[in-house]
C-alpha cells in the first residue's frame, strides 16, 4: 500500500490569502509534507513563511537546498529559485524562468510527479495566466491526484480555469474551503499500488533542464517537440513547440519555457516596450531638429532651417500616432 504524502501547492495572484486559509485548516499531525510555490519577485524578500506561521498548525520555513523532506512540515520556495522535489530531499535551482517566473509552479509539480508518482497530490489555487497547467498534466500522467480551486471561488480565476480546460481527469474542482478536508482524507487513506506510467523522456528532460543540467541542455536528441518560427523573448534563441493534448507550450535551448498564453502576453509587453522606445526617439528627434532649425535661422540659412522644421514636424506627427496607440492600449487594459 502507498500513502499520498507529498502535497505540492501552486498559486500566484491572490495566493497569500488562499494559502493562509489552507494552512490554517491543516491539522498539526498531518501525515504529509506540504511544498509551496507562490509567484514572487526575483528581487524581493519573501516573508511568506512568517505570514503563514501565524496561521498554521505546522512549522513553516523557506526550503533549503538539500533539505530532507519531513512529514508534518510546510516548505516555501525562495525568491529567484525553482523549488524541485528529489527522492527524499528538496533542491533549489536557478534554472531558466518558466512562464516568466522563478520560482514557477510547473517545475515543482513536474519534479514531484517524476520522483513520487502516485504519492503526489497537486493543488492549484488562484492566479493569473496559466502556470501550473503543464505541471498538473505531469502529475496526472504519473498517477497522482489533481485538486483545483473552483474558478468561481478564486480571487483570480485564470490559472484554475486554464487547468480545467486543458487537463483531463481532474480529481477535485472545489471551493478553497473544501480543500483542507480533502487533503486530510487523502493522506489518511492508503492506496493500492498500481503499475505506474513510465516517466516520459520529455518529463525527464524538462526536470533536468530546470536544474541547469548541461547534458540535458546540450543533448539535442532529447529535446522535446519541434523547432518553431518564434524567438525566445528572454534570450533570443529558437523556441521549440511542445504539444501535450490541447496544450501548446514553448521552450528554448537554455530552458526558458512559456505556455502559449504567457508567450502571447510576453510578446505584447515587448511590443509596448518597443513603442515607448520609438516614442522617446521620435520626440527627441523632433526636439533636436527644432533646436538645430533655430541655429540655422540665426546663421541666416533659411532653407536648412525649413528642412529641419519639416523633419521636426514629421517626427512629432509619427510620435502622436504612437502615443495614441499606447493610450488606447492602456484603456483596453483598464
Amino acid at each position: 500500500m502507498l500513502e499520498q504524502n507529498i502535497i505540492v501547492v501552486g498559486t500566484s495572484a491572490g495566493g497569500v490569502e488562499a494559502l493562509t486559509y489552507l494552512v490554517k485548516n491543516l491539522p498539526p499531525d498531518l501525515n504529509a509534507a506540504v511544498i509551496i510555490v507562490l509567484h514572487v519577485s526575483s528581487h524581493g524578500t519573501s516573508v511568506l513563511p512568517k505570514i503563514l506561521s501565524r496561521a498554521a498548525n505546522l512549522p513553516v520555513s523557506h526550503a533549503h537546498d538539500g533539505e530532507a523532506i519531513v512529514h508534518g512540515r510546510i516548505y516555501v520556495a525562495l525568491p529567484d529559485y525553482h523549488l524541485l522535489v528529489q527522492q527524499g530531499y528538496l533542491r533549489l535551482a536557478r534554472g531558466a524562468k518558466e512562464n516568466r517566473c522563478r520560482p514557477a509552479i510547473d517545475p515543482l509539480f513536474r519534479s514531484a510527479a517524476r520522483t513520487y508518482g502516485q504519492r503526489v497530490i497537486a493543488v492549484l489555487l488562484t492566479g493569473m495566466l496559466d502556470d501550473g497547467t503543464a505541471g498538473l498534466m505531469a502529475v496526472k500522467m504519473r498517477g497522482g491526484v489533481a485538486i483545483i480551486q473552483n474558478p468561481d471561488d478564486a480571487m483570480y480565476p485564470d490559472m484554475p480555469r486554464n487547468a480545467i480546460e486543458n487537463v483531463e481527469d481532474i480529481d477535485h474542482i472545489v471551493p478553497l474551503s473544501d480543500i483542507p478536508s480533502i487533503l486530510v482524507a487523502l493522506v489518511n487513506i492508503p492506496i493500492e499500488i498500481e503499475p505506474e506510467n513510465p516517466i516520459p523522456r520529455k518529463m525527464e528532460f524538462e526536470t533536468e533542464i530546470a536544474q541547469l543540467n548541461l547534458e540535458a541542455v546540450e543533448n539535442e536528441s532529447h529535446r522535446p517537440g519541434k523547432a518553431s518560427t518564434f524567438g525566445c523573448p528572454d534570450c533570443g534563441g529558437i523556441l521549440w513547440e511542445v504539444e501535450e493534448g490541447n496544450l501548446l507550450r514553448f521552450r528554448c535551448r537554455t530552458g526558458h519555457a512559456y505556455s502559449a498564453r504567457t508567450l502571447l502576453a510576453t510578446q505584447s509587453d515587448a511590443i509596448e516596450e518597443a513603442l515607448w522606445i520609438a516614442l522617446r526617439a521620435l520626440e527627441e528627434k523632433a526636439s533636436l531638429s527644432h533646436r538645430l532649425a533655430l541655429r540655422m535661422e540665426a546663421r541666416n540659412l533659411p532653407l536648412a532651417a525649413q528642412r529641419l522644421k519639416e523633419e521636426a514636424h514629421s517626427a512629432l506627427e509619427r510620435s502622436a500616432i504612437i502615443r495614441e496607440v499606447l493610450l488606447k492600449d492602456d484603456v483596453n487594459k483598464g
